[in-house]
């Protein structure tokens, strides 16, 4: 583990379906405290990770969800997307592409911990997980790009079944 630490590799273990759902509470893009247990209690809650703002596959994965955006909350879908930057870039992040959700700045990396999402280097990596009732009922370990509206909107379809 020394060497993974040192090129700045944090492995982890992705929390499983059915386990209580981390409830932190971290800062969102305009500085101002989220509490995951109060965003939880609205309804089921799509936590989506991505590396970088502004960046080509984590705009594409944003902009998939703010496109279909409508359709999801009409689901009752709560949104948060989480990656490493400060307040400022994930401020700038939402303006910049008309993101309608709210973004975390876990520029500490705890929400990523609680979540057993491995970050390297002060980028987490793309993952997503649905909470419903306080509990993980999905996860995607290796989210799509371009494509993350509809995965979330399949696994809605699959939920809404049980």
């Amino acid at each position: 583990m020394g060497l993974l630490t040192f090129f700045g590799i944090l492995p982890s273990h992705a929390i499983d379906i059915g386990a209580p759902a981390p409830a932190p509470t971290a800062m969102d893009q305009d500085g101002k405290p989220v509490s995951f247990a109060d965003i939880y209690q609205k309804g089921i809650t799509l936590v989506y990770f991505y590396p970088k703002a502004n960046t080509g596959g984590c705009t594409a994965e944003a902009c998939s969800l703010r496109d279909s955006y409508a359709d999801l909350t009409a689901k009752n879908l709560q949104i948060l997307g989480v990656s490493e930057d400060k307040e400022d870039a994930q401020k700038s992040f939402q303006t910049k592409f008309k993101l309608p959700f709210t973004l975390i700045a876990d520029h500490d990396g705890v929400v990523a911990r609680a979540f057993g999402v491995p970050t390297m280097g002060g980028f987490a990596k793309r993952q997503s997980f649905l909470v419903q009732d306080g509990k993980i009922v999905w996860r995607d370990l290796h989210a799509s790009t371009s494509h993350q509206a509809a995965d979330v909107t399949a696994a809605l379809e699959e939920l809404a079944k049980k």
